[in-house]
Protein backbone atom coordinates (compact mmCIF):
# COMPACT_ATOMS: atom_id res chain seq x y z
CA UNK A 1 0.00 0.00 0.00
CA UNK A 2 1.36 3.46 -0.69
CA UNK A 3 3.08 5.14 2.21
CA UNK A 4 1.67 8.17 4.00
CA UNK A 5 3.65 11.15 2.81
CA UNK A 6 4.53 9.64 -0.56
CA UNK A 7 2.57 11.37 -3.25
CA UNK A 8 -0.19 9.32 -4.78
CA UNK A 9 -0.37 10.71 -8.33
CA UNK A 10 -4.06 9.92 -8.68
CA UNK A 11 -5.04 10.64 -5.09
CA UNK A 12 -6.62 13.77 -3.71
CA UNK A 13 -4.29 16.63 -2.81
CA UNK A 14 -3.64 16.69 0.94
CA UNK A 15 -5.00 19.63 2.89
CA UNK A 16 -2.80 21.54 5.33
CA UNK A 17 -4.71 19.93 8.21
CA UNK A 18 -3.97 16.45 6.81
CA UNK A 19 -0.31 17.30 6.23
CA UNK A 20 0.03 18.56 9.82
CA UNK A 21 -1.71 15.42 11.12
CA UNK A 22 0.77 13.24 9.19
CA UNK A 23 3.70 15.22 10.60
CA UNK A 24 3.94 13.15 13.79
CA UNK A 25 5.63 9.76 14.05
CA UNK A 26 3.17 8.83 16.83
CA UNK A 27 0.19 9.60 14.61
CA UNK A 28 1.72 7.65 11.71
CA UNK A 29 2.16 4.68 14.04
CA UNK A 30 -1.48 4.97 15.15
CA UNK A 31 -2.57 4.86 11.50
CA UNK A 32 -0.44 1.74 10.94
CA UNK A 33 -1.68 0.02 14.10
CA UNK A 34 -5.32 0.62 13.19
CA UNK A 35 -5.11 -0.50 9.58
CA UNK A 36 -6.41 -4.02 10.09
CA UNK A 37 -8.06 -3.86 13.50
CA UNK A 38 -9.76 -1.14 15.49
CA UNK A 39 -8.02 -0.13 18.71
CA UNK A 40 -9.19 1.94 21.65
CA UNK A 41 -7.34 4.90 23.07
CA UNK A 42 -6.19 2.73 26.02
CA UNK A 43 -4.93 -0.02 23.70
CA UNK A 44 -3.02 2.51 21.60
CA UNK A 45 -1.47 4.09 24.70
CA UNK A 46 -0.25 0.70 25.96
CA UNK A 47 1.06 -0.37 22.55
CA UNK A 48 2.90 2.92 21.96
CA UNK A 49 4.16 3.31 25.53
CA UNK A 50 2.54 6.74 25.93
CA UNK A 51 0.00 8.14 28.36
CA UNK A 52 -3.70 7.72 27.59
CA UNK A 53 -4.01 11.52 27.46
CA UNK A 54 -1.27 11.71 24.82
CA UNK A 55 -2.88 8.90 22.83
CA UNK A 56 -6.23 10.69 22.97
CA UNK A 57 -4.63 13.94 21.77
CA UNK A 58 -3.13 12.19 18.72
CA UNK A 59 -6.33 10.24 18.02
CA UNK A 60 -8.36 13.45 18.08
CA UNK A 61 -5.96 15.13 15.62
CA UNK A 62 -6.30 12.19 13.23
CA UNK A 63 -10.09 12.05 13.56
CA UNK A 64 -10.33 15.81 13.02
CA UNK A 65 -8.23 15.50 9.86
CA UNK A 66 -10.47 12.69 8.58
CA UNK A 67 -7.67 10.08 8.63
CA UNK A 68 -9.01 7.96 11.51
CA UNK A 69 -12.61 6.96 12.17
CA UNK A 70 -14.36 6.44 15.48
CA UNK A 71 -16.41 3.26 15.40
CA UNK A 72 -19.53 2.74 17.54
CA UNK A 73 -18.78 2.65 21.27
CA UNK A 74 -18.78 -0.71 23.02
CA UNK A 75 -19.10 -1.75 26.66
CA UNK A 76 -15.84 -1.95 28.61
CA UNK A 77 -15.24 -5.04 30.77
CA UNK A 78 -14.66 -2.82 33.82
CA UNK A 79 -17.85 -0.85 33.18
CA UNK A 80 -18.56 2.16 31.06
CA UNK A 81 -17.90 2.39 27.36
CA UNK A 82 -14.89 2.66 25.09
CA UNK A 83 -14.51 3.87 21.54
CA UNK A 84 -12.48 1.87 19.03
CA UNK A 85 -10.77 3.72 16.19
CA UNK A 86 -9.74 2.46 12.78
CA UNK A 87 -7.70 3.92 9.95
CA UNK A 88 -9.78 4.63 6.89
CA UNK A 89 -6.64 4.28 4.73
CA UNK A 90 -7.17 7.80 3.35
CA UNK A 91 -3.64 8.74 4.43
CA UNK A 92 -2.28 6.11 2.05
CA UNK A 93 -3.86 7.75 -0.98
CA UNK A 94 -3.19 11.44 -0.37
CA UNK A 95 -1.06 13.43 -2.78
CA UNK A 96 1.37 15.29 -0.50
CA UNK A 97 3.53 17.91 -2.25
CA UNK A 98 7.28 17.19 -2.19
CA UNK A 99 8.18 20.14 0.02
CA UNK A 100 5.56 19.20 2.61
CA UNK A 101 6.13 15.47 3.05
CA UNK A 102 6.52 14.45 6.68
CA UNK A 103 9.86 12.76 6.08
CA UNK A 104 11.16 13.14 9.66
CA UNK A 105 7.91 11.70 11.02
CA UNK A 106 8.06 8.79 8.57
CA UNK A 107 11.63 8.02 9.60
CA UNK A 108 10.77 8.36 13.30
CA UNK A 109 7.80 6.01 12.94
CA UNK A 110 9.89 3.45 11.06
CA UNK A 111 12.69 3.55 13.64
CA UNK A 112 10.20 3.18 16.51
CA UNK A 113 8.56 0.20 14.78
CA UNK A 114 11.96 -1.34 14.10
CA UNK A 115 12.93 -0.91 17.75
CA UNK A 116 9.67 -2.56 18.78
CA UNK A 117 10.16 -5.70 16.66
CA UNK A 118 13.94 -5.79 17.16
CA UNK A 119 16.61 -4.88 14.61
CA UNK A 120 17.67 -8.54 14.47
CA UNK A 121 14.39 -9.28 12.68
CA UNK A 122 15.32 -7.19 9.65
CA UNK A 123 15.11 -9.70 6.82
CA UNK A 124 17.08 -7.69 4.30
CA UNK A 125 18.74 -4.29 4.16
CA UNK A 126 20.22 -2.55 1.18
CA UNK A 127 22.27 0.63 1.25
CA UNK A 128 23.94 2.08 -1.78
CA UNK A 129 25.22 5.34 -3.21
CA UNK A 130 24.55 5.53 -6.92
CA UNK A 131 25.80 8.49 -8.95
CA UNK A 132 22.92 9.47 -11.25
CA UNK A 133 22.14 12.04 -13.88
CA UNK A 134 18.85 13.92 -13.45
CA UNK A 135 17.27 11.64 -16.04
CA UNK A 136 18.41 8.43 -14.33
CA UNK A 137 17.32 9.82 -10.95
CA UNK A 138 13.81 10.43 -12.35
CA UNK A 139 13.81 6.94 -13.90
CA UNK A 140 14.82 5.34 -10.58
CA UNK A 141 11.97 7.09 -8.76
CA UNK A 142 9.47 6.15 -11.46
CA UNK A 143 10.51 2.49 -11.46
CA UNK A 144 10.50 2.28 -7.65
CA UNK A 145 7.00 3.73 -7.52
CA UNK A 146 5.80 1.32 -10.21
CA UNK A 147 7.25 -1.62 -8.32
CA UNK A 148 5.84 -0.53 -4.98
CA UNK A 149 2.43 0.15 -6.51
CA UNK A 150 2.35 -3.50 -7.66
CA UNK A 151 2.45 -4.50 -3.98
CA UNK A 152 0.04 -1.84 -2.72
CA UNK A 153 -2.86 -4.29 -2.38
CA UNK A 154 -2.94 -6.69 0.55
CA UNK A 155 -2.65 -10.39 -0.30
CA UNK A 156 -5.44 -12.40 1.39
CA UNK A 157 -3.83 -14.47 4.13
CA UNK A 158 -0.53 -12.64 3.68
CA UNK A 159 1.90 -11.48 6.35
CA UNK A 160 2.24 -7.74 7.03
CA UNK A 161 5.71 -6.34 6.32
CA UNK A 162 7.25 -2.93 6.93
CA UNK A 163 9.32 -1.25 4.23
CA UNK A 164 11.07 2.11 4.29
CA UNK A 165 12.85 3.67 1.33
CA UNK A 166 14.54 7.05 1.51
CA UNK A 167 16.40 8.73 -1.30
CA UNK A 168 18.53 11.78 -0.56
CA UNK A 169 21.54 13.49 -2.08
CA UNK A 170 24.85 12.40 -0.58
CA UNK A 171 26.29 15.90 -0.26
CA UNK A 172 29.09 14.67 1.99
CA UNK A 173 30.92 13.34 -1.05
CA UNK A 174 31.11 16.67 -2.86
CA UNK A 175 31.09 18.97 0.12
CA UNK A 176 28.23 20.95 -1.43
CA UNK A 177 25.08 21.50 0.58
CA UNK A 178 22.13 23.59 -0.41
CA UNK A 179 21.76 26.74 1.64
CA UNK A 180 19.20 26.47 4.44
CA UNK A 181 16.04 28.44 3.87
CA UNK A 182 14.66 30.79 6.50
Amino acid sequence: MPTPGRPAPDGPRATQQEIRALGSSTRLRILRLTLDAAMTNQQLARRLGISPASALYHVRRLVSAGLLEALPSRPRASGGFEIPYQSNRRSWTLNVPAGERPTAALLGAFLAELEEVGPERVEDAIRMRPVLTAERHAELLRRLRELLDEYATDDPGGTPWSLFIALHPDDRQTGSRPAKQG
